[in-house]
């Protein structure tokens, strides 16, 4: 067999990180000259600035007015944690798991918080836990896009809209690429560097009116961190949802989403987002079923990914490595690319089945990813050339 040539044309923008994630197309940093630098986020036109951050976020997404949405600090771990420590513990809890985070929530709920009345609904990477078994009448804690297993949940149609319980939704690498049922949802967070490619450090807390009504009424019995803190005196404080924010932000940042939000309403809202992010990763789900040597991780079309699109190496010289050999091999083509420039940041996540991870979020350009195909191709016959036939 012929050995495939270089090609000849690379990816005009070669950042295919899952995150932080590629900047807006045509971002500079001259968008940034705005900043309110050297100037309090607690004067008014600080504050005036972080409130338009939570309102452009509400029409972006469609987030019914009764919800609150405030600017959390350390990220959409940060955000995700404070919904955990304020809301938990009056009810069970049943945890869905099957990448990497949703494990990680797990040992949050039963390790930190120490709940003990909590089921775990599991499964291996590249599927979903048995949906039909979640109990709503207790709390519901879930990933709504898995970022390290490329599996995202199919709809929100399985979740119970009259439930007793709250649904707490991790929804960072979903968020601005998926459609959200709000009527489905209590507590949502994500970080702005994810789909569109904001800056880090930052999260967005999204609350229910349900979810107002249970930090307000309930008290956990362990003591809560001050960046978690969302109620005073009995009542959620107001001023976190309303652009003051629990510690000092980045207006750098912040200035940024602020772009990254006016970009996203410039492609038509959420719709036009979406539409971006299925045309980025179709283009990848057509090239793995016409090609022998990769298959998607995920294993239902119904959940595939549109934003992180795993890949699994399925080749039998590559299969039949030990996962030290699949995952060296993995790590070699990911290397090889970043050296062409043709692909940065895509070798699998650390606790991952060993492959490829590649975001196709509403940042990426399809022309890229169009791009992109012939090299991991000709990166794959690179790094395979070395290898025995499988026996």
């Amino acid at each position: 067999m012929s050995k495939l040539a270089k090609p000849a044309i690379k990816p005009a923008n070669p950042y295919f990180s899952s995150g932080p994630c590629k900047k807006r197309p045509g971002w500079s940093v001259e968008v940034l000259k705005g900043a309110l630098l050297s100037r309090s986020h607690r004067s008014s036109e600080g504050k005036a600035r972080l409130k338009l951050a939570i309102e452009r976020t509400r029409e972006v997404l469609g987030v019914p007015e009764a919800f609150r949405i405030g600017i959390m600090p350390a990220s959409d771990t940060g955000a995700f944690e404070a919904a955990m420590w304020n809301l938990l513990g009056l009810r069970g809890v049943d945890v869905l798991a099957w990448e990497s985070f949703g494990k990680g929530w797990v040992t949050d709920i039963t390790a930190q918080l120490r709940l003990s009345d909590v089921r775990e609904l599991d499964a291996d990477y590249g599927e979903l836990p048995d949906l039909s078994a979640v109990d709503f009448a207790r709390d519901v804690v879930f990933t709504m896009n898995g970022t390290t297993s490329g599996v995202r949940v199919p709809d929100f149609d399985w979740v119970a809209k009259d439930r007793g319980g709250l649904t707490l939704v991790d929804a960072t690498s979903g968020a601005f690429a998926q459609p959200i049922d709000w009527s489905k949802v209590d507590a949502l967070t994500f970080s702005w560097q994810k789909v569109l490619g904001g800056e880090a450090a930052h999260g967005v807390l999204i609350l229910s009116p349900r979810a107002i009504e249970r930090l307000e009424s309930y008290t956990p019995g362990w003591p809560m961190p001050k960046i978690f803190r969302l109620k005073k005196d009995g009542k959620l404080i107001d001023g976190i949802f309303s652009g003051e924010t629990i510690n000092t932000p980045s207006m750098l940042a912040v200035e940024d989403y602020l772009d990254a939000l006016a970009w996203a309403q410039d492609q038509g809202g959420l719709e036009g987002l979406m539409a971006r992010a299925n045309a980025n990763a179709q283009v990848l789900f057509d090239w793995i079923d016409a090609t022998g040597w990769v298959a998607n991780l995920a294993k239902d079309p119904a959940t595939y990914s549109n934003t992180s699109v795993c890949l699994r190496i399925t080749d039998a010289r590559v299969a039949s490595l030990d996962y030290d050999g699949q995952a060296a091999f993995a790590r070699a083509m990911a290397a090889l690319l970043d050296k062409e420039d043709a692909a940065k940041d895509i070798a699998f996540y650390r606790d991952a089945p060993p492959g490829l991870r590649i975001w196709t979020g509403a940042t990426v350009e399809t022309a890229d990813v169009m791009a992109l195909l012939p090299w991991l191709d000709w990166a794959f016959e690179e790094c395979a050339a070395s290898l025995p036939e499988a026996g």
